[in-house]
């Protein structure tokens, strides 16, 4: 029905909706049927308390109980157009607060995708801590594995191994606690009501909980660094062979990381195949709901016709018919109230039974799968066993997984058959009911107050049975459109999720070829590595890039539910819209002009909520994606900071193996003796030493001086051909650019923005080409300075030696120098 607070769409409407008496009398306690005939609304049965914060509105899934109150409209009858517009308190509204889908079967007044998505929402936040427990443990036992392989050869003691490892898991579990701490603050924060949530709350605790996993994520990684420093610190192993281990244990986490994206992806999409599951099993129970008063008032509307004629033949007065329909109505709608709370009790008491028996269920295998992975982590493996290790934990980890997704499929299932057949005995109760309330009035009410023979009142009562089965037949149609029309709808949106998803990938693997591009070249113009020590920092990247990225990937699918959620009201009242423009459409073959004036205008009226939609739906995803690149962005962040660490790290141990390496090779010992030697020496004289030395001073100016005109000449030439170079590309480019720019010129459909795109595009290609060349010439001019460098370092190194040499003889030393040919 066309609410009040919300005027009309146009004259044409109104008059329709005058004509199908469809708006009703504030204070008329017995409201008309669409044929004139009354319906108690039974007002002496309290309403049921709004929720807090939430804005009154019939939910699409109304229950059987406000039926029986009155405030269910018939919206069989006629073509209502709701106003869709987005209420400002939407993300306010309370909603019930549902641990599992069961309990979304025996709820009244909520919303339904609301209560689904957020189990969506619990379903990834539990896939993403089984899988960050399991990322725990593994990292654990591959640690564990390398270390006792050095126990084994000695390199380690028993006492420092168990410390070690014993430290380890006290830091874990302590990350553990203090992340579940942040996590329960989270929960209990804006929670005035444990029973019920609001959207609002909802994506603030989604956008804390990333940020307190991501915390999480990054004192994970600096703990495993720790853990492996402290154990090279402590043990007596060589330089080559910590750094093999550092290698073998980042190699065997990339695997662990491949494992837990392989099984996310997987389960991700289990998770979202099980939400329209979900969505078709609501609709079935919501599809038997709305038949029951549906056909039972169509039962009485025939009723009322059979009545209405002997009022014309004027065997009954207007006031006995009316009498007769209000007690009528009056007995049997307190007969459905009644069963329909008998129902409605009868379910819960079922769910609750068959909760308390899943929770059974649920504890029975959390024990016998914890003592299975007992079982196998308390087998010893060897170090070259560490790939099979994986392979068998994160197969017992998944078959667990699967058996728990398993049960509650299965109750799920069950549970919807059984709440589906309380009400189908519902319908076969109110059926009979109102048979026996008929039979009362055609064989004993209407001969008692009326002319009639008992014949004839039979006779009647077998008109209204026979007036049934068309009708029957009409909504059983009626049904199964509605339903086929559902599952379209269904069918459409998981191909949008589909595309989502795909989308997701591609922004996945643009992201990770950027970052992949930016340490390459970062490790490319540090230039003195070995590389052993580039391939090192290369798997840190990789391992702590797929890390981020799977987080990253939660967050999308989280964001997706909380986007669904923000538009399932607009969704879901453009959907009734839809499918009852359809359903009347489809049923009215012979039109007049009002009725083609009410199509028209609700077709219209669709549009526009269609337009709505799509501009409300791209304002949301906007808002979402820039959450995202925010949160991808402090991602990233980390990362950089995480890896400028690990360079910082590397260099600095090249550069401690480096000063090591001259400090030996200089030879200090030998000069030292030398210069001793050569004072005590009664063979050299002021005169020949002062010469040798001077000699040597010039053999110095004259390689200083080699050198810098050499550096000279190769700035002068690197510039050169620098320049060559830029003016080459600069060319090739424009002829490339214009030709293209001239074609989207000359093209008809180009808009401004897509010449503004091109102009952005020759700008930014420029750009990377100074960029390119650029770094291309600082890395020539690197390596040219490098290898002039290490000349001048070895003709320097040669004039020493050659002057030690001579000094050596001259003062007559039985001395001699070693030379020691460059190893740079």
């Amino acid at each position: 029905s066309i609410q009040e607070s919300e005027p009309p769409l146009n004259s044409n409407i109104a008059a329709f909706a005058l004509k199908a008496k469809v708006i009703y009398p504030i204070n008329q306690k017995f409201r008309p049927l669409a044929d004139g005939s009354s319906n108690p609304s039974l007002h002496e049965n309290p309403k049921q308390a709004v929720l807090p914060n939430q804005v009154v509105e019939t939910s699409m899934s109304g229950s059987l109980g406000s039926l029986s109150q009155g405030d269910k409209e018939d919206c069989s009858s006629s073509t209502s157009i709701r106003s869709t517009t987005s209420d400002d308190r939407f993300q306010a509204r309370a909603f019930l607060k549902v641990a599992s889908f069961p309990e979304v079967l025996t709820c009244e007044s909520f919303d339904v995708k609301l209560c689904l998505c957020s189990l969506t929402l619990k379903d990834l936040m539990l896939l993403d801590t089984e899988l960050r427990k399991e990322k725990h443990v593994m990292f654990i036992q591959i640690f564990k594995i390398h270390l006792m392989d050095f126990h084994r050869k000695k390199k380690i003691t028993d006492d420092l191994l168990k410390k070690i490892l014993l430290n380890q898991e006290n830091d874990f579990e302590e990350l553990q606690k203090q992340l579940d701490s942040r996590l329960q603050n989270t929960e209990m924060s804006g929670a005035h009501n444990s029973e019920f949530q609001t959207l609002e709350d909802l994506e603030r605790r989604e956008r804390e909980y990333s940020e307190h996993v991501i915390d999480n994520m990054e004192a994970f990684w600096k703990q495993t660094d720790k853990a492996q420093q402290d154990f090279l610190d402590q043990s007596k192993c060589s330089s080559a062979k910590a750094t093999k281990m550092m290698m073998d244990l980042t190699e065997k986490m990339i695997a662990v990381e491949s494992l837990l994206s392989e099984s996310h992806d997987l389960q991700a999409m289990d998770i979202q195949e099980r939400l329209f599951n979900w969505e078709l099993m609501v609709k079935m129970i919501d599809s038997l709901k709305s038949s029951i008063p549906e056909e039972c008032k169509g039962r009485l509307n025939t009723v009322s016709n059979i009545l209405d004629h002997l009022t014309v033949k004027n065997n009954l007065s207007v006031r006995q018919k009316e009498e007769l329909l209000t007690d009528l109505h009056k007995a049997f709608w307190e007969q459905l109230a009644h069963y329909s709370n008998e129902c409605m009790q009868q379910s819960k008491d079922l769910i609750l039974e068959r909760l308390e028996c899943r929770a059974k269920k649920k504890e029975e295998f959390k024990c016998r799968q914890e003592a299975e992975q007992e079982s196998l982590l308390s087998k010893t493996f060897l170090t070259e066993d560490v790939h099979n290790f994986l392979k068998a934990y994160h197969e017992l980890i998944e078959k667990h997984w699967q058996a728990q997704w398993d049960l509650e499929e299965e109750d799920d299932c069950e549970s919807t058959e059984a709440v589906a057949d309380l009400y189908k005995e519902l319908y076969s109760k109110a059926s009979h009911a109102l048979a026996e309330l008929v039979t009362d009035l055609f064989l004993q009410t209407l001969p008692a107050v009326t002319s009639l023979s008992v014949r004839e009142c039979e006779l009647l009562k077998e008109e209204w049975q026979e007036n049934l089965v068309p009708q029957l037949e009409k909504w059983e149609n009626h049904h199964q459109r509605r339903w086929k029309l559902f599952q379209e709808q269904l069918l459409q949106e998981k191909e949008l999720w589909m595309t989502e998803y795909a989308l997701s990938a591609v922004m996945q693997k643009h992201l990770s070829e950027k970052q992949e591009k930016i340490i390459q070249g970062v490790v490319s113009r540090l230039g003195c590595l070995s590389d052993e020590s580039v391939s090192y920092i290369l798997q840190k990247h990789r391992l702590l890039l797929c890390s981020v990225l799977r987080r990253l990937t939660f967050r999308r699918l989280g964001m997706a539910a909380l986007a669904r959620m923000r538009l399932s009201r607009k969704k879901s009242s453009l959907q009734e819209l839809r499918e009852q423009h359809t359903l009347q459409k489809g049923s009215s073959l012979c039109q007049d002009e009002d009725q083609w004036q009410l199509q028209k205008a609700v077709e219209s009226h669709i549009r526009e909520e269609e337009e709505k939609l799509e501009e409300e739906t791209q304002e949301t995803n906007l808002e979402f994606h820039q959450q995202l690149v925010t949160e991808i962005q402090e991602a990233l962040h980390f990362l950089q900071q995480h890896m400028e660490q690990v360079i910082g790290q590397t260099l600095l141990q090249y550069a401690r193996g480096e000063a090591k390496k001259k400090s030996s090779d200089d030879g200090q010992d030998f000069k030292e003796r030398l210069v001793e030697s050569a004072v005590e020496s009664v063979y050299g004289t002021s005169n020949n030493i002062n010469r040798l030395v001077q000699n040597y001073f010039q053999q110095l100016g004259k390689i200083t001086e080699g050198y810098e005109g050499k550096k000279l000449q190769h700035l002068k030439s690197l510039q050169a051909e620098r320049n060559e170079r830029i003016r080459l590309k600069n060319k090739e480019n424009e002829l490339a650019l214009k030709e293209k720019h001239t074609k989207g010129l000359l093209n008809v459909s180009s808009t401004v923005h897509q010449r503004v795109v091109l102009q952005q595009n020759k700008i930014l290609a420029q750009f990377e080409l100074q960029q390119q060349i650029r770094l291309e010439s600082l890395k020539q001019k690197l390596l040219g300075l490098h290898r002039l460098g290490t000349d001048l370092e070895n003709q320097l190194r040669e004039a020493e030696q050659d002057f030690m040499s001579e000094l050596a003889v001259l003062a007559r030393v039985p001395l001699t120098v070693k030379k020691k040919p460059s190893k740079r």
